[in-house]
């Protein structure tokens, strides 16, 4: 048995159809990238079935870029990926403004698969101000 068939497989994020027609598919460590990527992009409410499901990160889109705000940002983040990612362990999440652009905030999230201990992270771009370049 190796990571891939610990962690599962399915439809890749965003679902597209490939050259031969068929669903492109995602699995081992992608599967759980794919995972997080749709958890932080759901806001709580967006779900029927799953209604607190999501980090809400997108009530902090009119936000300013403070470190009470990037603070508050971790915050919901980091309660999220516990609550609804049981296949990792979060290490820690950063979130730290742009030095480039003014309503960019990056969140950097370390993470370790919990059945196969492999260390992962990932970043996510977040707009603070939406519209801006």
């Amino acid at each position: 048995m190796n990571g891939s068939d610990i962690i599962g497989q399915g439809w890749s994020f965003p679902i597209k159809v490939n050259a031969k027609g068929g669903l492109d598919w995602s699995n081992g460590p992608d599967r759980i990238q794919a995972a997080i990527w749709i958890l932080l992009s759901t806001s709580p409410g967006e779900r029927l079935m799953l209604p607190t499901f999501g980090a809400g990160i997108k009530d902090y889109v009119f936000e300013s870029n403070s470190e009470l705000v990037c603070a508050r940002l971790q915050s919901a983040i980091q309660k999220a990926l516990t609550q609804w990612e049981p296949r990792i362990q979060v290490i820690s999440v950063q979130a730290t403004p742009s030095t480039t652009q003014e309503s960019l905030v990056l969140v950097s999230i370390n993470y370790q698969i919990r059945d196969t201990n492999e260390l992962y992270n990932m970043v996510y771009p977040f707009f603070l101000t939406e519209g801006t370049l």
